[in-house]
């Protein structure tokens, strides 16, 4: 068995108050958990580092340890950032599963959205538009970013979610939030407005094919060799 797959008592202890007061955050002080655990501050210590890194627990002077609500993009961040770093084609391959996971997830998301849902992601796209009409134009990646996670947060799965989110920081980091061209911006918000627009008409099938379509877009995206949607 890998290193990795070591028991945390920390984890443990974190994993048993969440499951018996999940409204209960705040946690003792170090020198208590020391004691409580049976582990040595120094141990303790390592284990909260970990746990800092992966988004389980917040630290601050003040208001001390406290548990997080649980999400899965700290750790899939830490894992992504790093390949991409080493080797910057695994984007490439991170944006592949990013696109099947949004494929695969779409009807079972769009069946969660309601009526101010369509309203939101009317909003990303008008808001989108009058950057890109704008003197100077400016590229609305916030809104493209937003548009997407906004159509899958209503499904309640921090695993699809923490993925999801993951693509748009490692897009970010590969710098593909900085330029992009302005006809493909253009067709890019194209296709966003048919998914909406057929949505809203519950025809969900239509939505589904512009989203397909507009991977296949994102695909041939100019300036760039490999898919970067």
């Amino acid at each position: 068995m890998g290193h990795w797959r070591n028991s945390s008592e920390f984890f443990e202890y974190l994993a048993e108050t969440a499951q018996k007061d999940p409204d209960e955050t705040q946690l003792p002080a170090m020198n208590l958990l020391s004691d409580e655990l049976g582990v040595s501050v120094a141990r303790l210590r390592e284990q909260l580092e970990v746990a800092k890194a992966l988004g389980l627990v917040d630290v601050r002077p003040r208001t001390g340890i406290r548990r997080q609500e649980f999400s899965f993009l700290p750790a899939v961040w830490q894992a992504l950032s790093y390949a991409i770093k080493i080797d910057r084609t695994q984007f490439d391959h991170y944006s592949g599963l990013r696109k099947h996971v949004e494929m695969c997830y779409w009807h079972e998301a769009v069946s969660n959205l309601a009526e101010d849902d369509f309203n939101v992601l009317q909003g990303f796209i008008d808001g989108a538009w009058k950057k890109l009409r704008g003197t100077p134009i400016r590229i609305p990646h916030y809104e493209h970013r937003e548009f997407h996670l906004s159509i899958y947060r209503r499904l309640g799965n921090p695993f699809v979610l923490g993925l999801l989110e993951a693509y748009w920081e490692a897009y970010e980091a590969v710098g593909l939030n900085v330029y992009a061209d302005y006809d493909y911006l253009k067709e890019v918000w194209g296709y966003h407005q048919k998914m909406v627009d057929a949505l809203k008409l519950g025809d969900v099938e239509t939505g589904y094919r512009a989203l397909v379509e507009h991977t296949d877009l994102l695909y041939h995206r100019p300036g760039t060799e490999s898919p970067e949607w």
